[in-house]
């Protein structure tokens, strides 16, 4: 840690990190979690040495321990997060470090799992699907004999992830007359069988290993894949046995970024960070108004998390200007936030229009940074234990509740809990409510604020590369294709309304994937609603499309076709002749009007 902690800080390690640093090192011995670090310092380590890259995410970005060695990417200091949201001798609970990896290349990850740990000591997590309201009623209904219609019809009538009680609504828009003792039957055993365990699925990707032989530890079954195990226990199952768990998780911006930092590096040899040294997710520059300009204008098609129309219309409201804002805007746009009226007056007290008021001088402790709107599932639970009188291990309760509502939807039992604690701490009863009704919807899909940290260094870095390097990030993210909201036209045009000249494929040209080729840049191509970028893009080079973009042809046959190219094809028939390929390949490329070079248009 403390050599990583050198790497981190090459102008000097900070005295406050040090002594972090001995802080957590302590608890760390003390609750004896020090192999879990280093098996996933040694995972992570690995991913690195095969150029992979990878960030640590969740609660273990709260660690400078996770940030030194390796695991995450976002130094602590940088949102002011709590250490104890990731390990506490209070909660008495193990870790839990989520580590992404680019998407194309999670699978060789996994495979140095099973080969450094062996198959008898390493087996996928379950996940535990329970019955909610559309399962329990279709099922039930099916048993008892009613037509595939009215058990959709009955199954439509319930919204999203419901768990509450089915009754008169449910029955009276399926069409069951609630007096028939079948319809009156079906109803009563669906309210039954709610929440009970249906069937067991693989989880994403958490990895349990083991010291000793697995099957002597916990019961295990074959998936799909034969060489691969899963454990018949879920994460809460494991957390109470004391078992540890990794999730090894994919996630593809990181493979567009990875591929943006090379172009970088193979192209802009200028770009270095003040110690000479290729820029890396950690060492960006931080802050750059410029690139907050572009985010404040919206102009985000492509980046990570705030492309989409929700995000597009949030960010000229929102206006983020530091990074803290981007792990806001990250937040604040999903289902828990919307549905627990948290984003209107958080938009309202930011622009002014409302004053800000805190009930109690612990809750501005609480709430100061969102401006008195839980935005996070650490002020959900914070508020718990200071306005709720929760006791540590009831709000952690509360807050497994808000992670597995989807599955168990049981934070409504936390309810009236709640509201008698506010109300018997001085605080009105209607604030209670709407308190409740805020943290209710976390559930519905809240973040954690180092997890939204986490993901807002990744839209920051996106964002980066958009605004000074639009050939670099087109480029890349076509290579890292599919993700995300757009089609790889529109993010070709996007890149051309931005200056960068994108040439299309071309058979003598082009190479699986999208390349960089050299050129002068004009920034009067860029269109007028950018025209505050001309003083900013750096950009040098055309993007030449690669084959990938061709719907039908595969990697292996084209690279043959460039392994075989040589001086260059003079004509369809001496690509036919050389390359291999058959009479639908070259109609595919003609399709896509790739013989140019060699004297043939399309449309001509």
């Amino acid at each position: 840690a403390r050599e990583g902690a050198v790497r981190r800080y090459p102008a000097g390690v900070p005295e406050y990190v040090l002594e972090r640093i001995d802080s957590e090192l302590a608890l760390i011995e003390r609750l004896n979690y020090a192999r879990y670090f280093l098996t996933v310092h040694d995972i992570v380590k690995f991913a690195r040495s095969k150029d992979i890259l990878c960030q640590g995410r969740g609660s273990a970005a709260n660690s400078i321990i996770c940030f030194c060695i390796g695991i995450t990417e976002v130094g602590p200091e940088r949102i002011d997060t709590l250490f104890e949201r990731f390990i506490s001798e209070e909660r008495n609970e193990p870790p839990d470090i989520d580590v992404d990896f680019e998407h194309e290349r999670r699978d060789e990850v996994i495979a140095y799992i099973y080969d450094k740990y062996s198959a008898k000591r390493t087996a996928l997590a379950a996940a535990v699907i329970s019955y909610r309201g559309r399962s329990a009623l279709r099922e039930v209904a099916k048993a008892m004999g009613l037509s595939e219609d009215v058990r959709s019809a009955l199954s439509s009538t319930i919204w999203g992830w419901s768990t509450s009680e089915l009754g008169e609504r449910e029955a009276n828009a399926g069409g069951l007359d609630r007096t028939d003792p079948l319809s009156r039957q079906v109803l009563e055993r669906a309210n039954e069988i709610m929440g009970f365990p249906r069937h067991l699925s693989q989880h994403v990707g958490g990895f349990v290993i083991t010291r000793d032989r697995l099957d002597e530890v916990v019961p295990i079954v074959k998936t799909a894949m034969e060489e691969r195990k899963m454990v018949e226990w879920d994460k809460d199952d494991l957390d109470a046995v004391k078992i540890l768990k990794v999730d090894v998780l994919a996630l593809g911006m990181l493979t567009c970024l990875k591929r943006a930092f090379t172009l970088l590096t193979d192209h802009y040899p200028q770009a270095r960070d003040p110690f000479g040294r290729p820029y890396v997710l950690a060492t960006l520059p931080e802050e750059h108004e410029d690139v907050y300009a572009m985010i404040q204008r919206a102009d985000t098609l492509g980046v990570f998390q705030i492309e989409s129309r929700a995000q597009m219309s949030m960010l000229p409201r929102l206006k983020p200007e530091n990074f803290y804002d981007l792990v806001i805007e990250v937040a604040i746009v999903r289902p828990g936030p919307i549905q627990g009226d948290m984003v209107h007056p958080y938009l309202r007290r930011r622009q002014g229009k409302e004053a800000v008021h805190y009930p109690s001088l612990e809750l501005k402790k609480i709430l100061g940074k969102t401006l008195g709107v839980p935005l996070f599932q650490e002020q959900a639970m914070k508020i718990a234990i200071v306005a709720g009188g929760f006791r540590p291990g009831e709000a952690d309760e509360l807050r497994r509740a808000m992670a597995t509502f989807k599955r168990t939807g049981t934070i409504g039992n936390y309810r009236q809990r709640m509201i008698d604690g506010m109300v018997g701490n001085g605080y009105d009863k209607e604030f209670a409510e709407r308190c409740f009704k805020q943290i209710e919807g976390f559930g519905e899909y809240g973040f954690p604020e180092s997890h939204a940290a986490s993901f807002a260094l990744l839209v920051y870095a996106s964002c980066w590369f958009k605004t000074f390097y639009p050939d670099v990030f087109c480029a890349a993210i076509l290579n890292a294709q599919p993700m995300g909201f757009y089609q790889p036209a529109q993010l070709v045009r996007d890149a051309r309304d931005h200056g960068v000249e994108v040439r299309e494929v071309d058979i003598n040209h082009s190479v699986w994937d999208c390349t960089l080729e050299a050129t002068a840049f004009d920034p009067s191509h860029i269109l007028e609603r950018h025209a505050s970028m001309r003083d900013v893009i750096e950009t040098a080079h055309a993007v030449r499309l690669g084959f990938r973009q061709i719907k039908g042809l595969s990697k292996e046959r084209m690279e043959a076709v460039v392994a075989q190219r040589g001086a260059g094809y003079r004509s369809v028939r001496d690509v036919w002749l050389r390359s291999g390929l058959d009479v639908g390949e070259i109609e595919r490329l003609a399709e896509a009007d790739a013989f140019r070079s060699i004297g043939l248009d399309r449309r001509a």
